[in-house]
C-alpha cells in the first residue's frame, strides 16, 4: 500500500462535523475507529476506511512491545496480541506517514474551526518502560501537527490546549503518567494526555464479562462515584465499557430500555461536567458471518440493536464513539449532526 492517501479519498474527506462548534468535552461527536490497524495481514485498509469516513475522526491504535527473537531487538508495533510474526506495521508508516498529507495541508490553510481533525486512541497492550519511552520519541517527531499544553508543577492547574491537527490520547495507567507527564521538564509540552481512572478493577475494564458481581457493580453504581475525579492538566478523558450502561453489555444486553438511556445521558453529564471527554467501547451490530475479525463480545446482533445505542450516544453527547463499522456510523453521525449538549 502507498505510504500517502489516494486522491481518491479527498471527497470524503471534507465533510466536517458543524465546523466552528469547538472541540471540548460535549461539542461534537466522532467516529472511533476500533482496531485501526490491519490483523495477521488482513483488514489492511481500515485505516483508509475510517478516513473516507470524514474528517474529523478518532482512530484507536493497539501497541505491542515485540522483541525480535533472533536479534534481541525491541520495537512498537500494531497489534491486538499473539501470535506475532514480525511483519506487524509500526504507527510511523501505518498512520503518521499515511496522514502527512492531510495534516500538512491542514496546517498550510491553518483553518483551525475543526481541529484537532484526527484523534489517535493509543491501546497498549504491553507497557513496557522502553515501549512508553520509544512511542514519546515517535510523538515528538510530529510535535509540530499535535495538540499539546505545558508542562506545570500543579497537575490540578489545567491549562489551556494548543490545538494541532491531531490529539493524542492515551490510557489511565500511572505507568504511563510518569513517562507522558511526570518526565516531562516544566515547561515543556505535554503530547499525549491521559484517562482519568474509573473506580472499578482494572482487570475488569479488560475482561468485562468476566465477573458478574462487577459486572453488576459497574451497571448500577452512581456516575458521580464512577468519574469522582474531573480533569486534570495531563488526564482529559474518562474510557467505558459499555457494561456501565447496559448490564451485561453488547453481547448479553437485552431490549434497549428508557432506563439505560436516562443512566447513558447521567454518564456522559457528568463525564462533562468534569472536563472530561468520554468515550463507551465498543458498539456493533451484524450478524456473525459478517464480521472481519470483530470481537463477539461487541456484537449486538442486529444493525437495528446497534443503531439504537448509536443514536441515543450521538444524541447524549458521547465525545468518541467506538465501533468497527466505520461506514455505517460515520453516516449516522453525518445525518444525525451535533448531540443535543452541544447546541445548549
Amino acid at each position: 500500500m502507498s505510504r500517502r492517501l489516494s486522491l481518491a479519498l479527498l471527497p470524503g474527506l471534507l465533510f466536517v462535523l458543524h465546523a466552528g462548534q469547538g472541540f471540548l468535552p460535549g461539542s461534537r461527536v466522532l467516529l472511533d475507529a476500533h482496531n485501526c490497524y490491519p490483523e495477521h495481514g488482513r483488514y489492511a485498509d481500515r485505516l483508509e476506511r475510517a478516513l473516507a469516513t470524514g474528517l474529523p475522526v478518532a482512530i484507536e491504535q493497539d501497541l505491542v512491545w515485540y522483541r525480535d527473537p533472533r536479534t534481541g531487538h525491541g520495537r512498537s508495533i500494531l497489534s491486538h496480541g499473539e501470535p506475532y510474526t514480525g511483519a506487524e506495521p509500526e504507527m510511523k508508516e501505518y498512520l503518521f506517514e499515511k496522514i502527512r498529507p492531510l495534516v500538512e495541508g491542514a496546517l498550510r490553510r491553518d483553518d483551525r474551526s475543526a481541529w484537532p481533525l484526527i484523534t489517535v486512541n493509543l491501546d497498549f497492550k504491553t507497557a513496557e518502560r522502553e515501549h512508553l519511552d520509544a512511542v514519546w520519541a515517535l510523538l515528538g517527531e510530529y510535535e509540530s501537527w499535535l495538540t499539546t499544553a505545558p508542562k506545570v508543577a500543579d497537575e490540578r492547574r489545567v491549562q489551556a490546549l494548543a490545538v494541532g491537527p491531531v490529539l493524542v490520547l492515551t490510557g489511565c495507567s500511572d505507568e504511563q503518567q510518569a513517562v507522558f507527564h511526570d518526565a516531562v521538564p516544566l515547561g515543556a509540552r505535554l503530547r499525549v494526555f491521559g484517562c482519568v481512572p474509573v473506580e472499578i478493577p482494572a482487570w475488569f475494564r479488560r475482561q468485562p464479562f468476566a465477573d458478574w458481581e462487577r459486572a453488576w457493580r459497574l451497571a448500577t453504581t452512581a456516575p458521580r462515584e464512577l468519574i469522582p475525579t474531573g480533569a486534570t492538566n495531563y488526564r482529559r478523558w474518562v474510557n467505558f465499557s459499555w457494561t456501565a450502561v447496559e448490564l451485561g453489555g453488547a453481547s448479553r444486553g437485552g431490549a434497549w430500555r428508557d432506563a439505560e438511556r436516562r443512566r447513558l445521558a447521567e454518564l456522559v453529564r457528568t463525564a462533562h461536567q468534569k472536563g472530561l471527554w468520554i468515550r463507551t467501547y465498543t458498539l456493533n451490530g451484524h450478524r456473525p458471518d459478517e464480521g472481519q475479525g470483530w470481537s463477539k463480545d461487541y456484537n449486538f446482533g442486529s444493525p437495528e440493536a446497534v443503531r439504537l445505542r448509536w443514536q441515543a450516544a450521538v444524541k447524549t453527547g458521547v465525545d468518541f464513539l467506538p465501533t468497527d463499522q466505520y461506514e455505517e456510523l460515520g453516516a449516522l453521525i453525518r445525518k444525525t449532526g451535533q448531540p443535543a449538549s452541544a447546541t445548549k
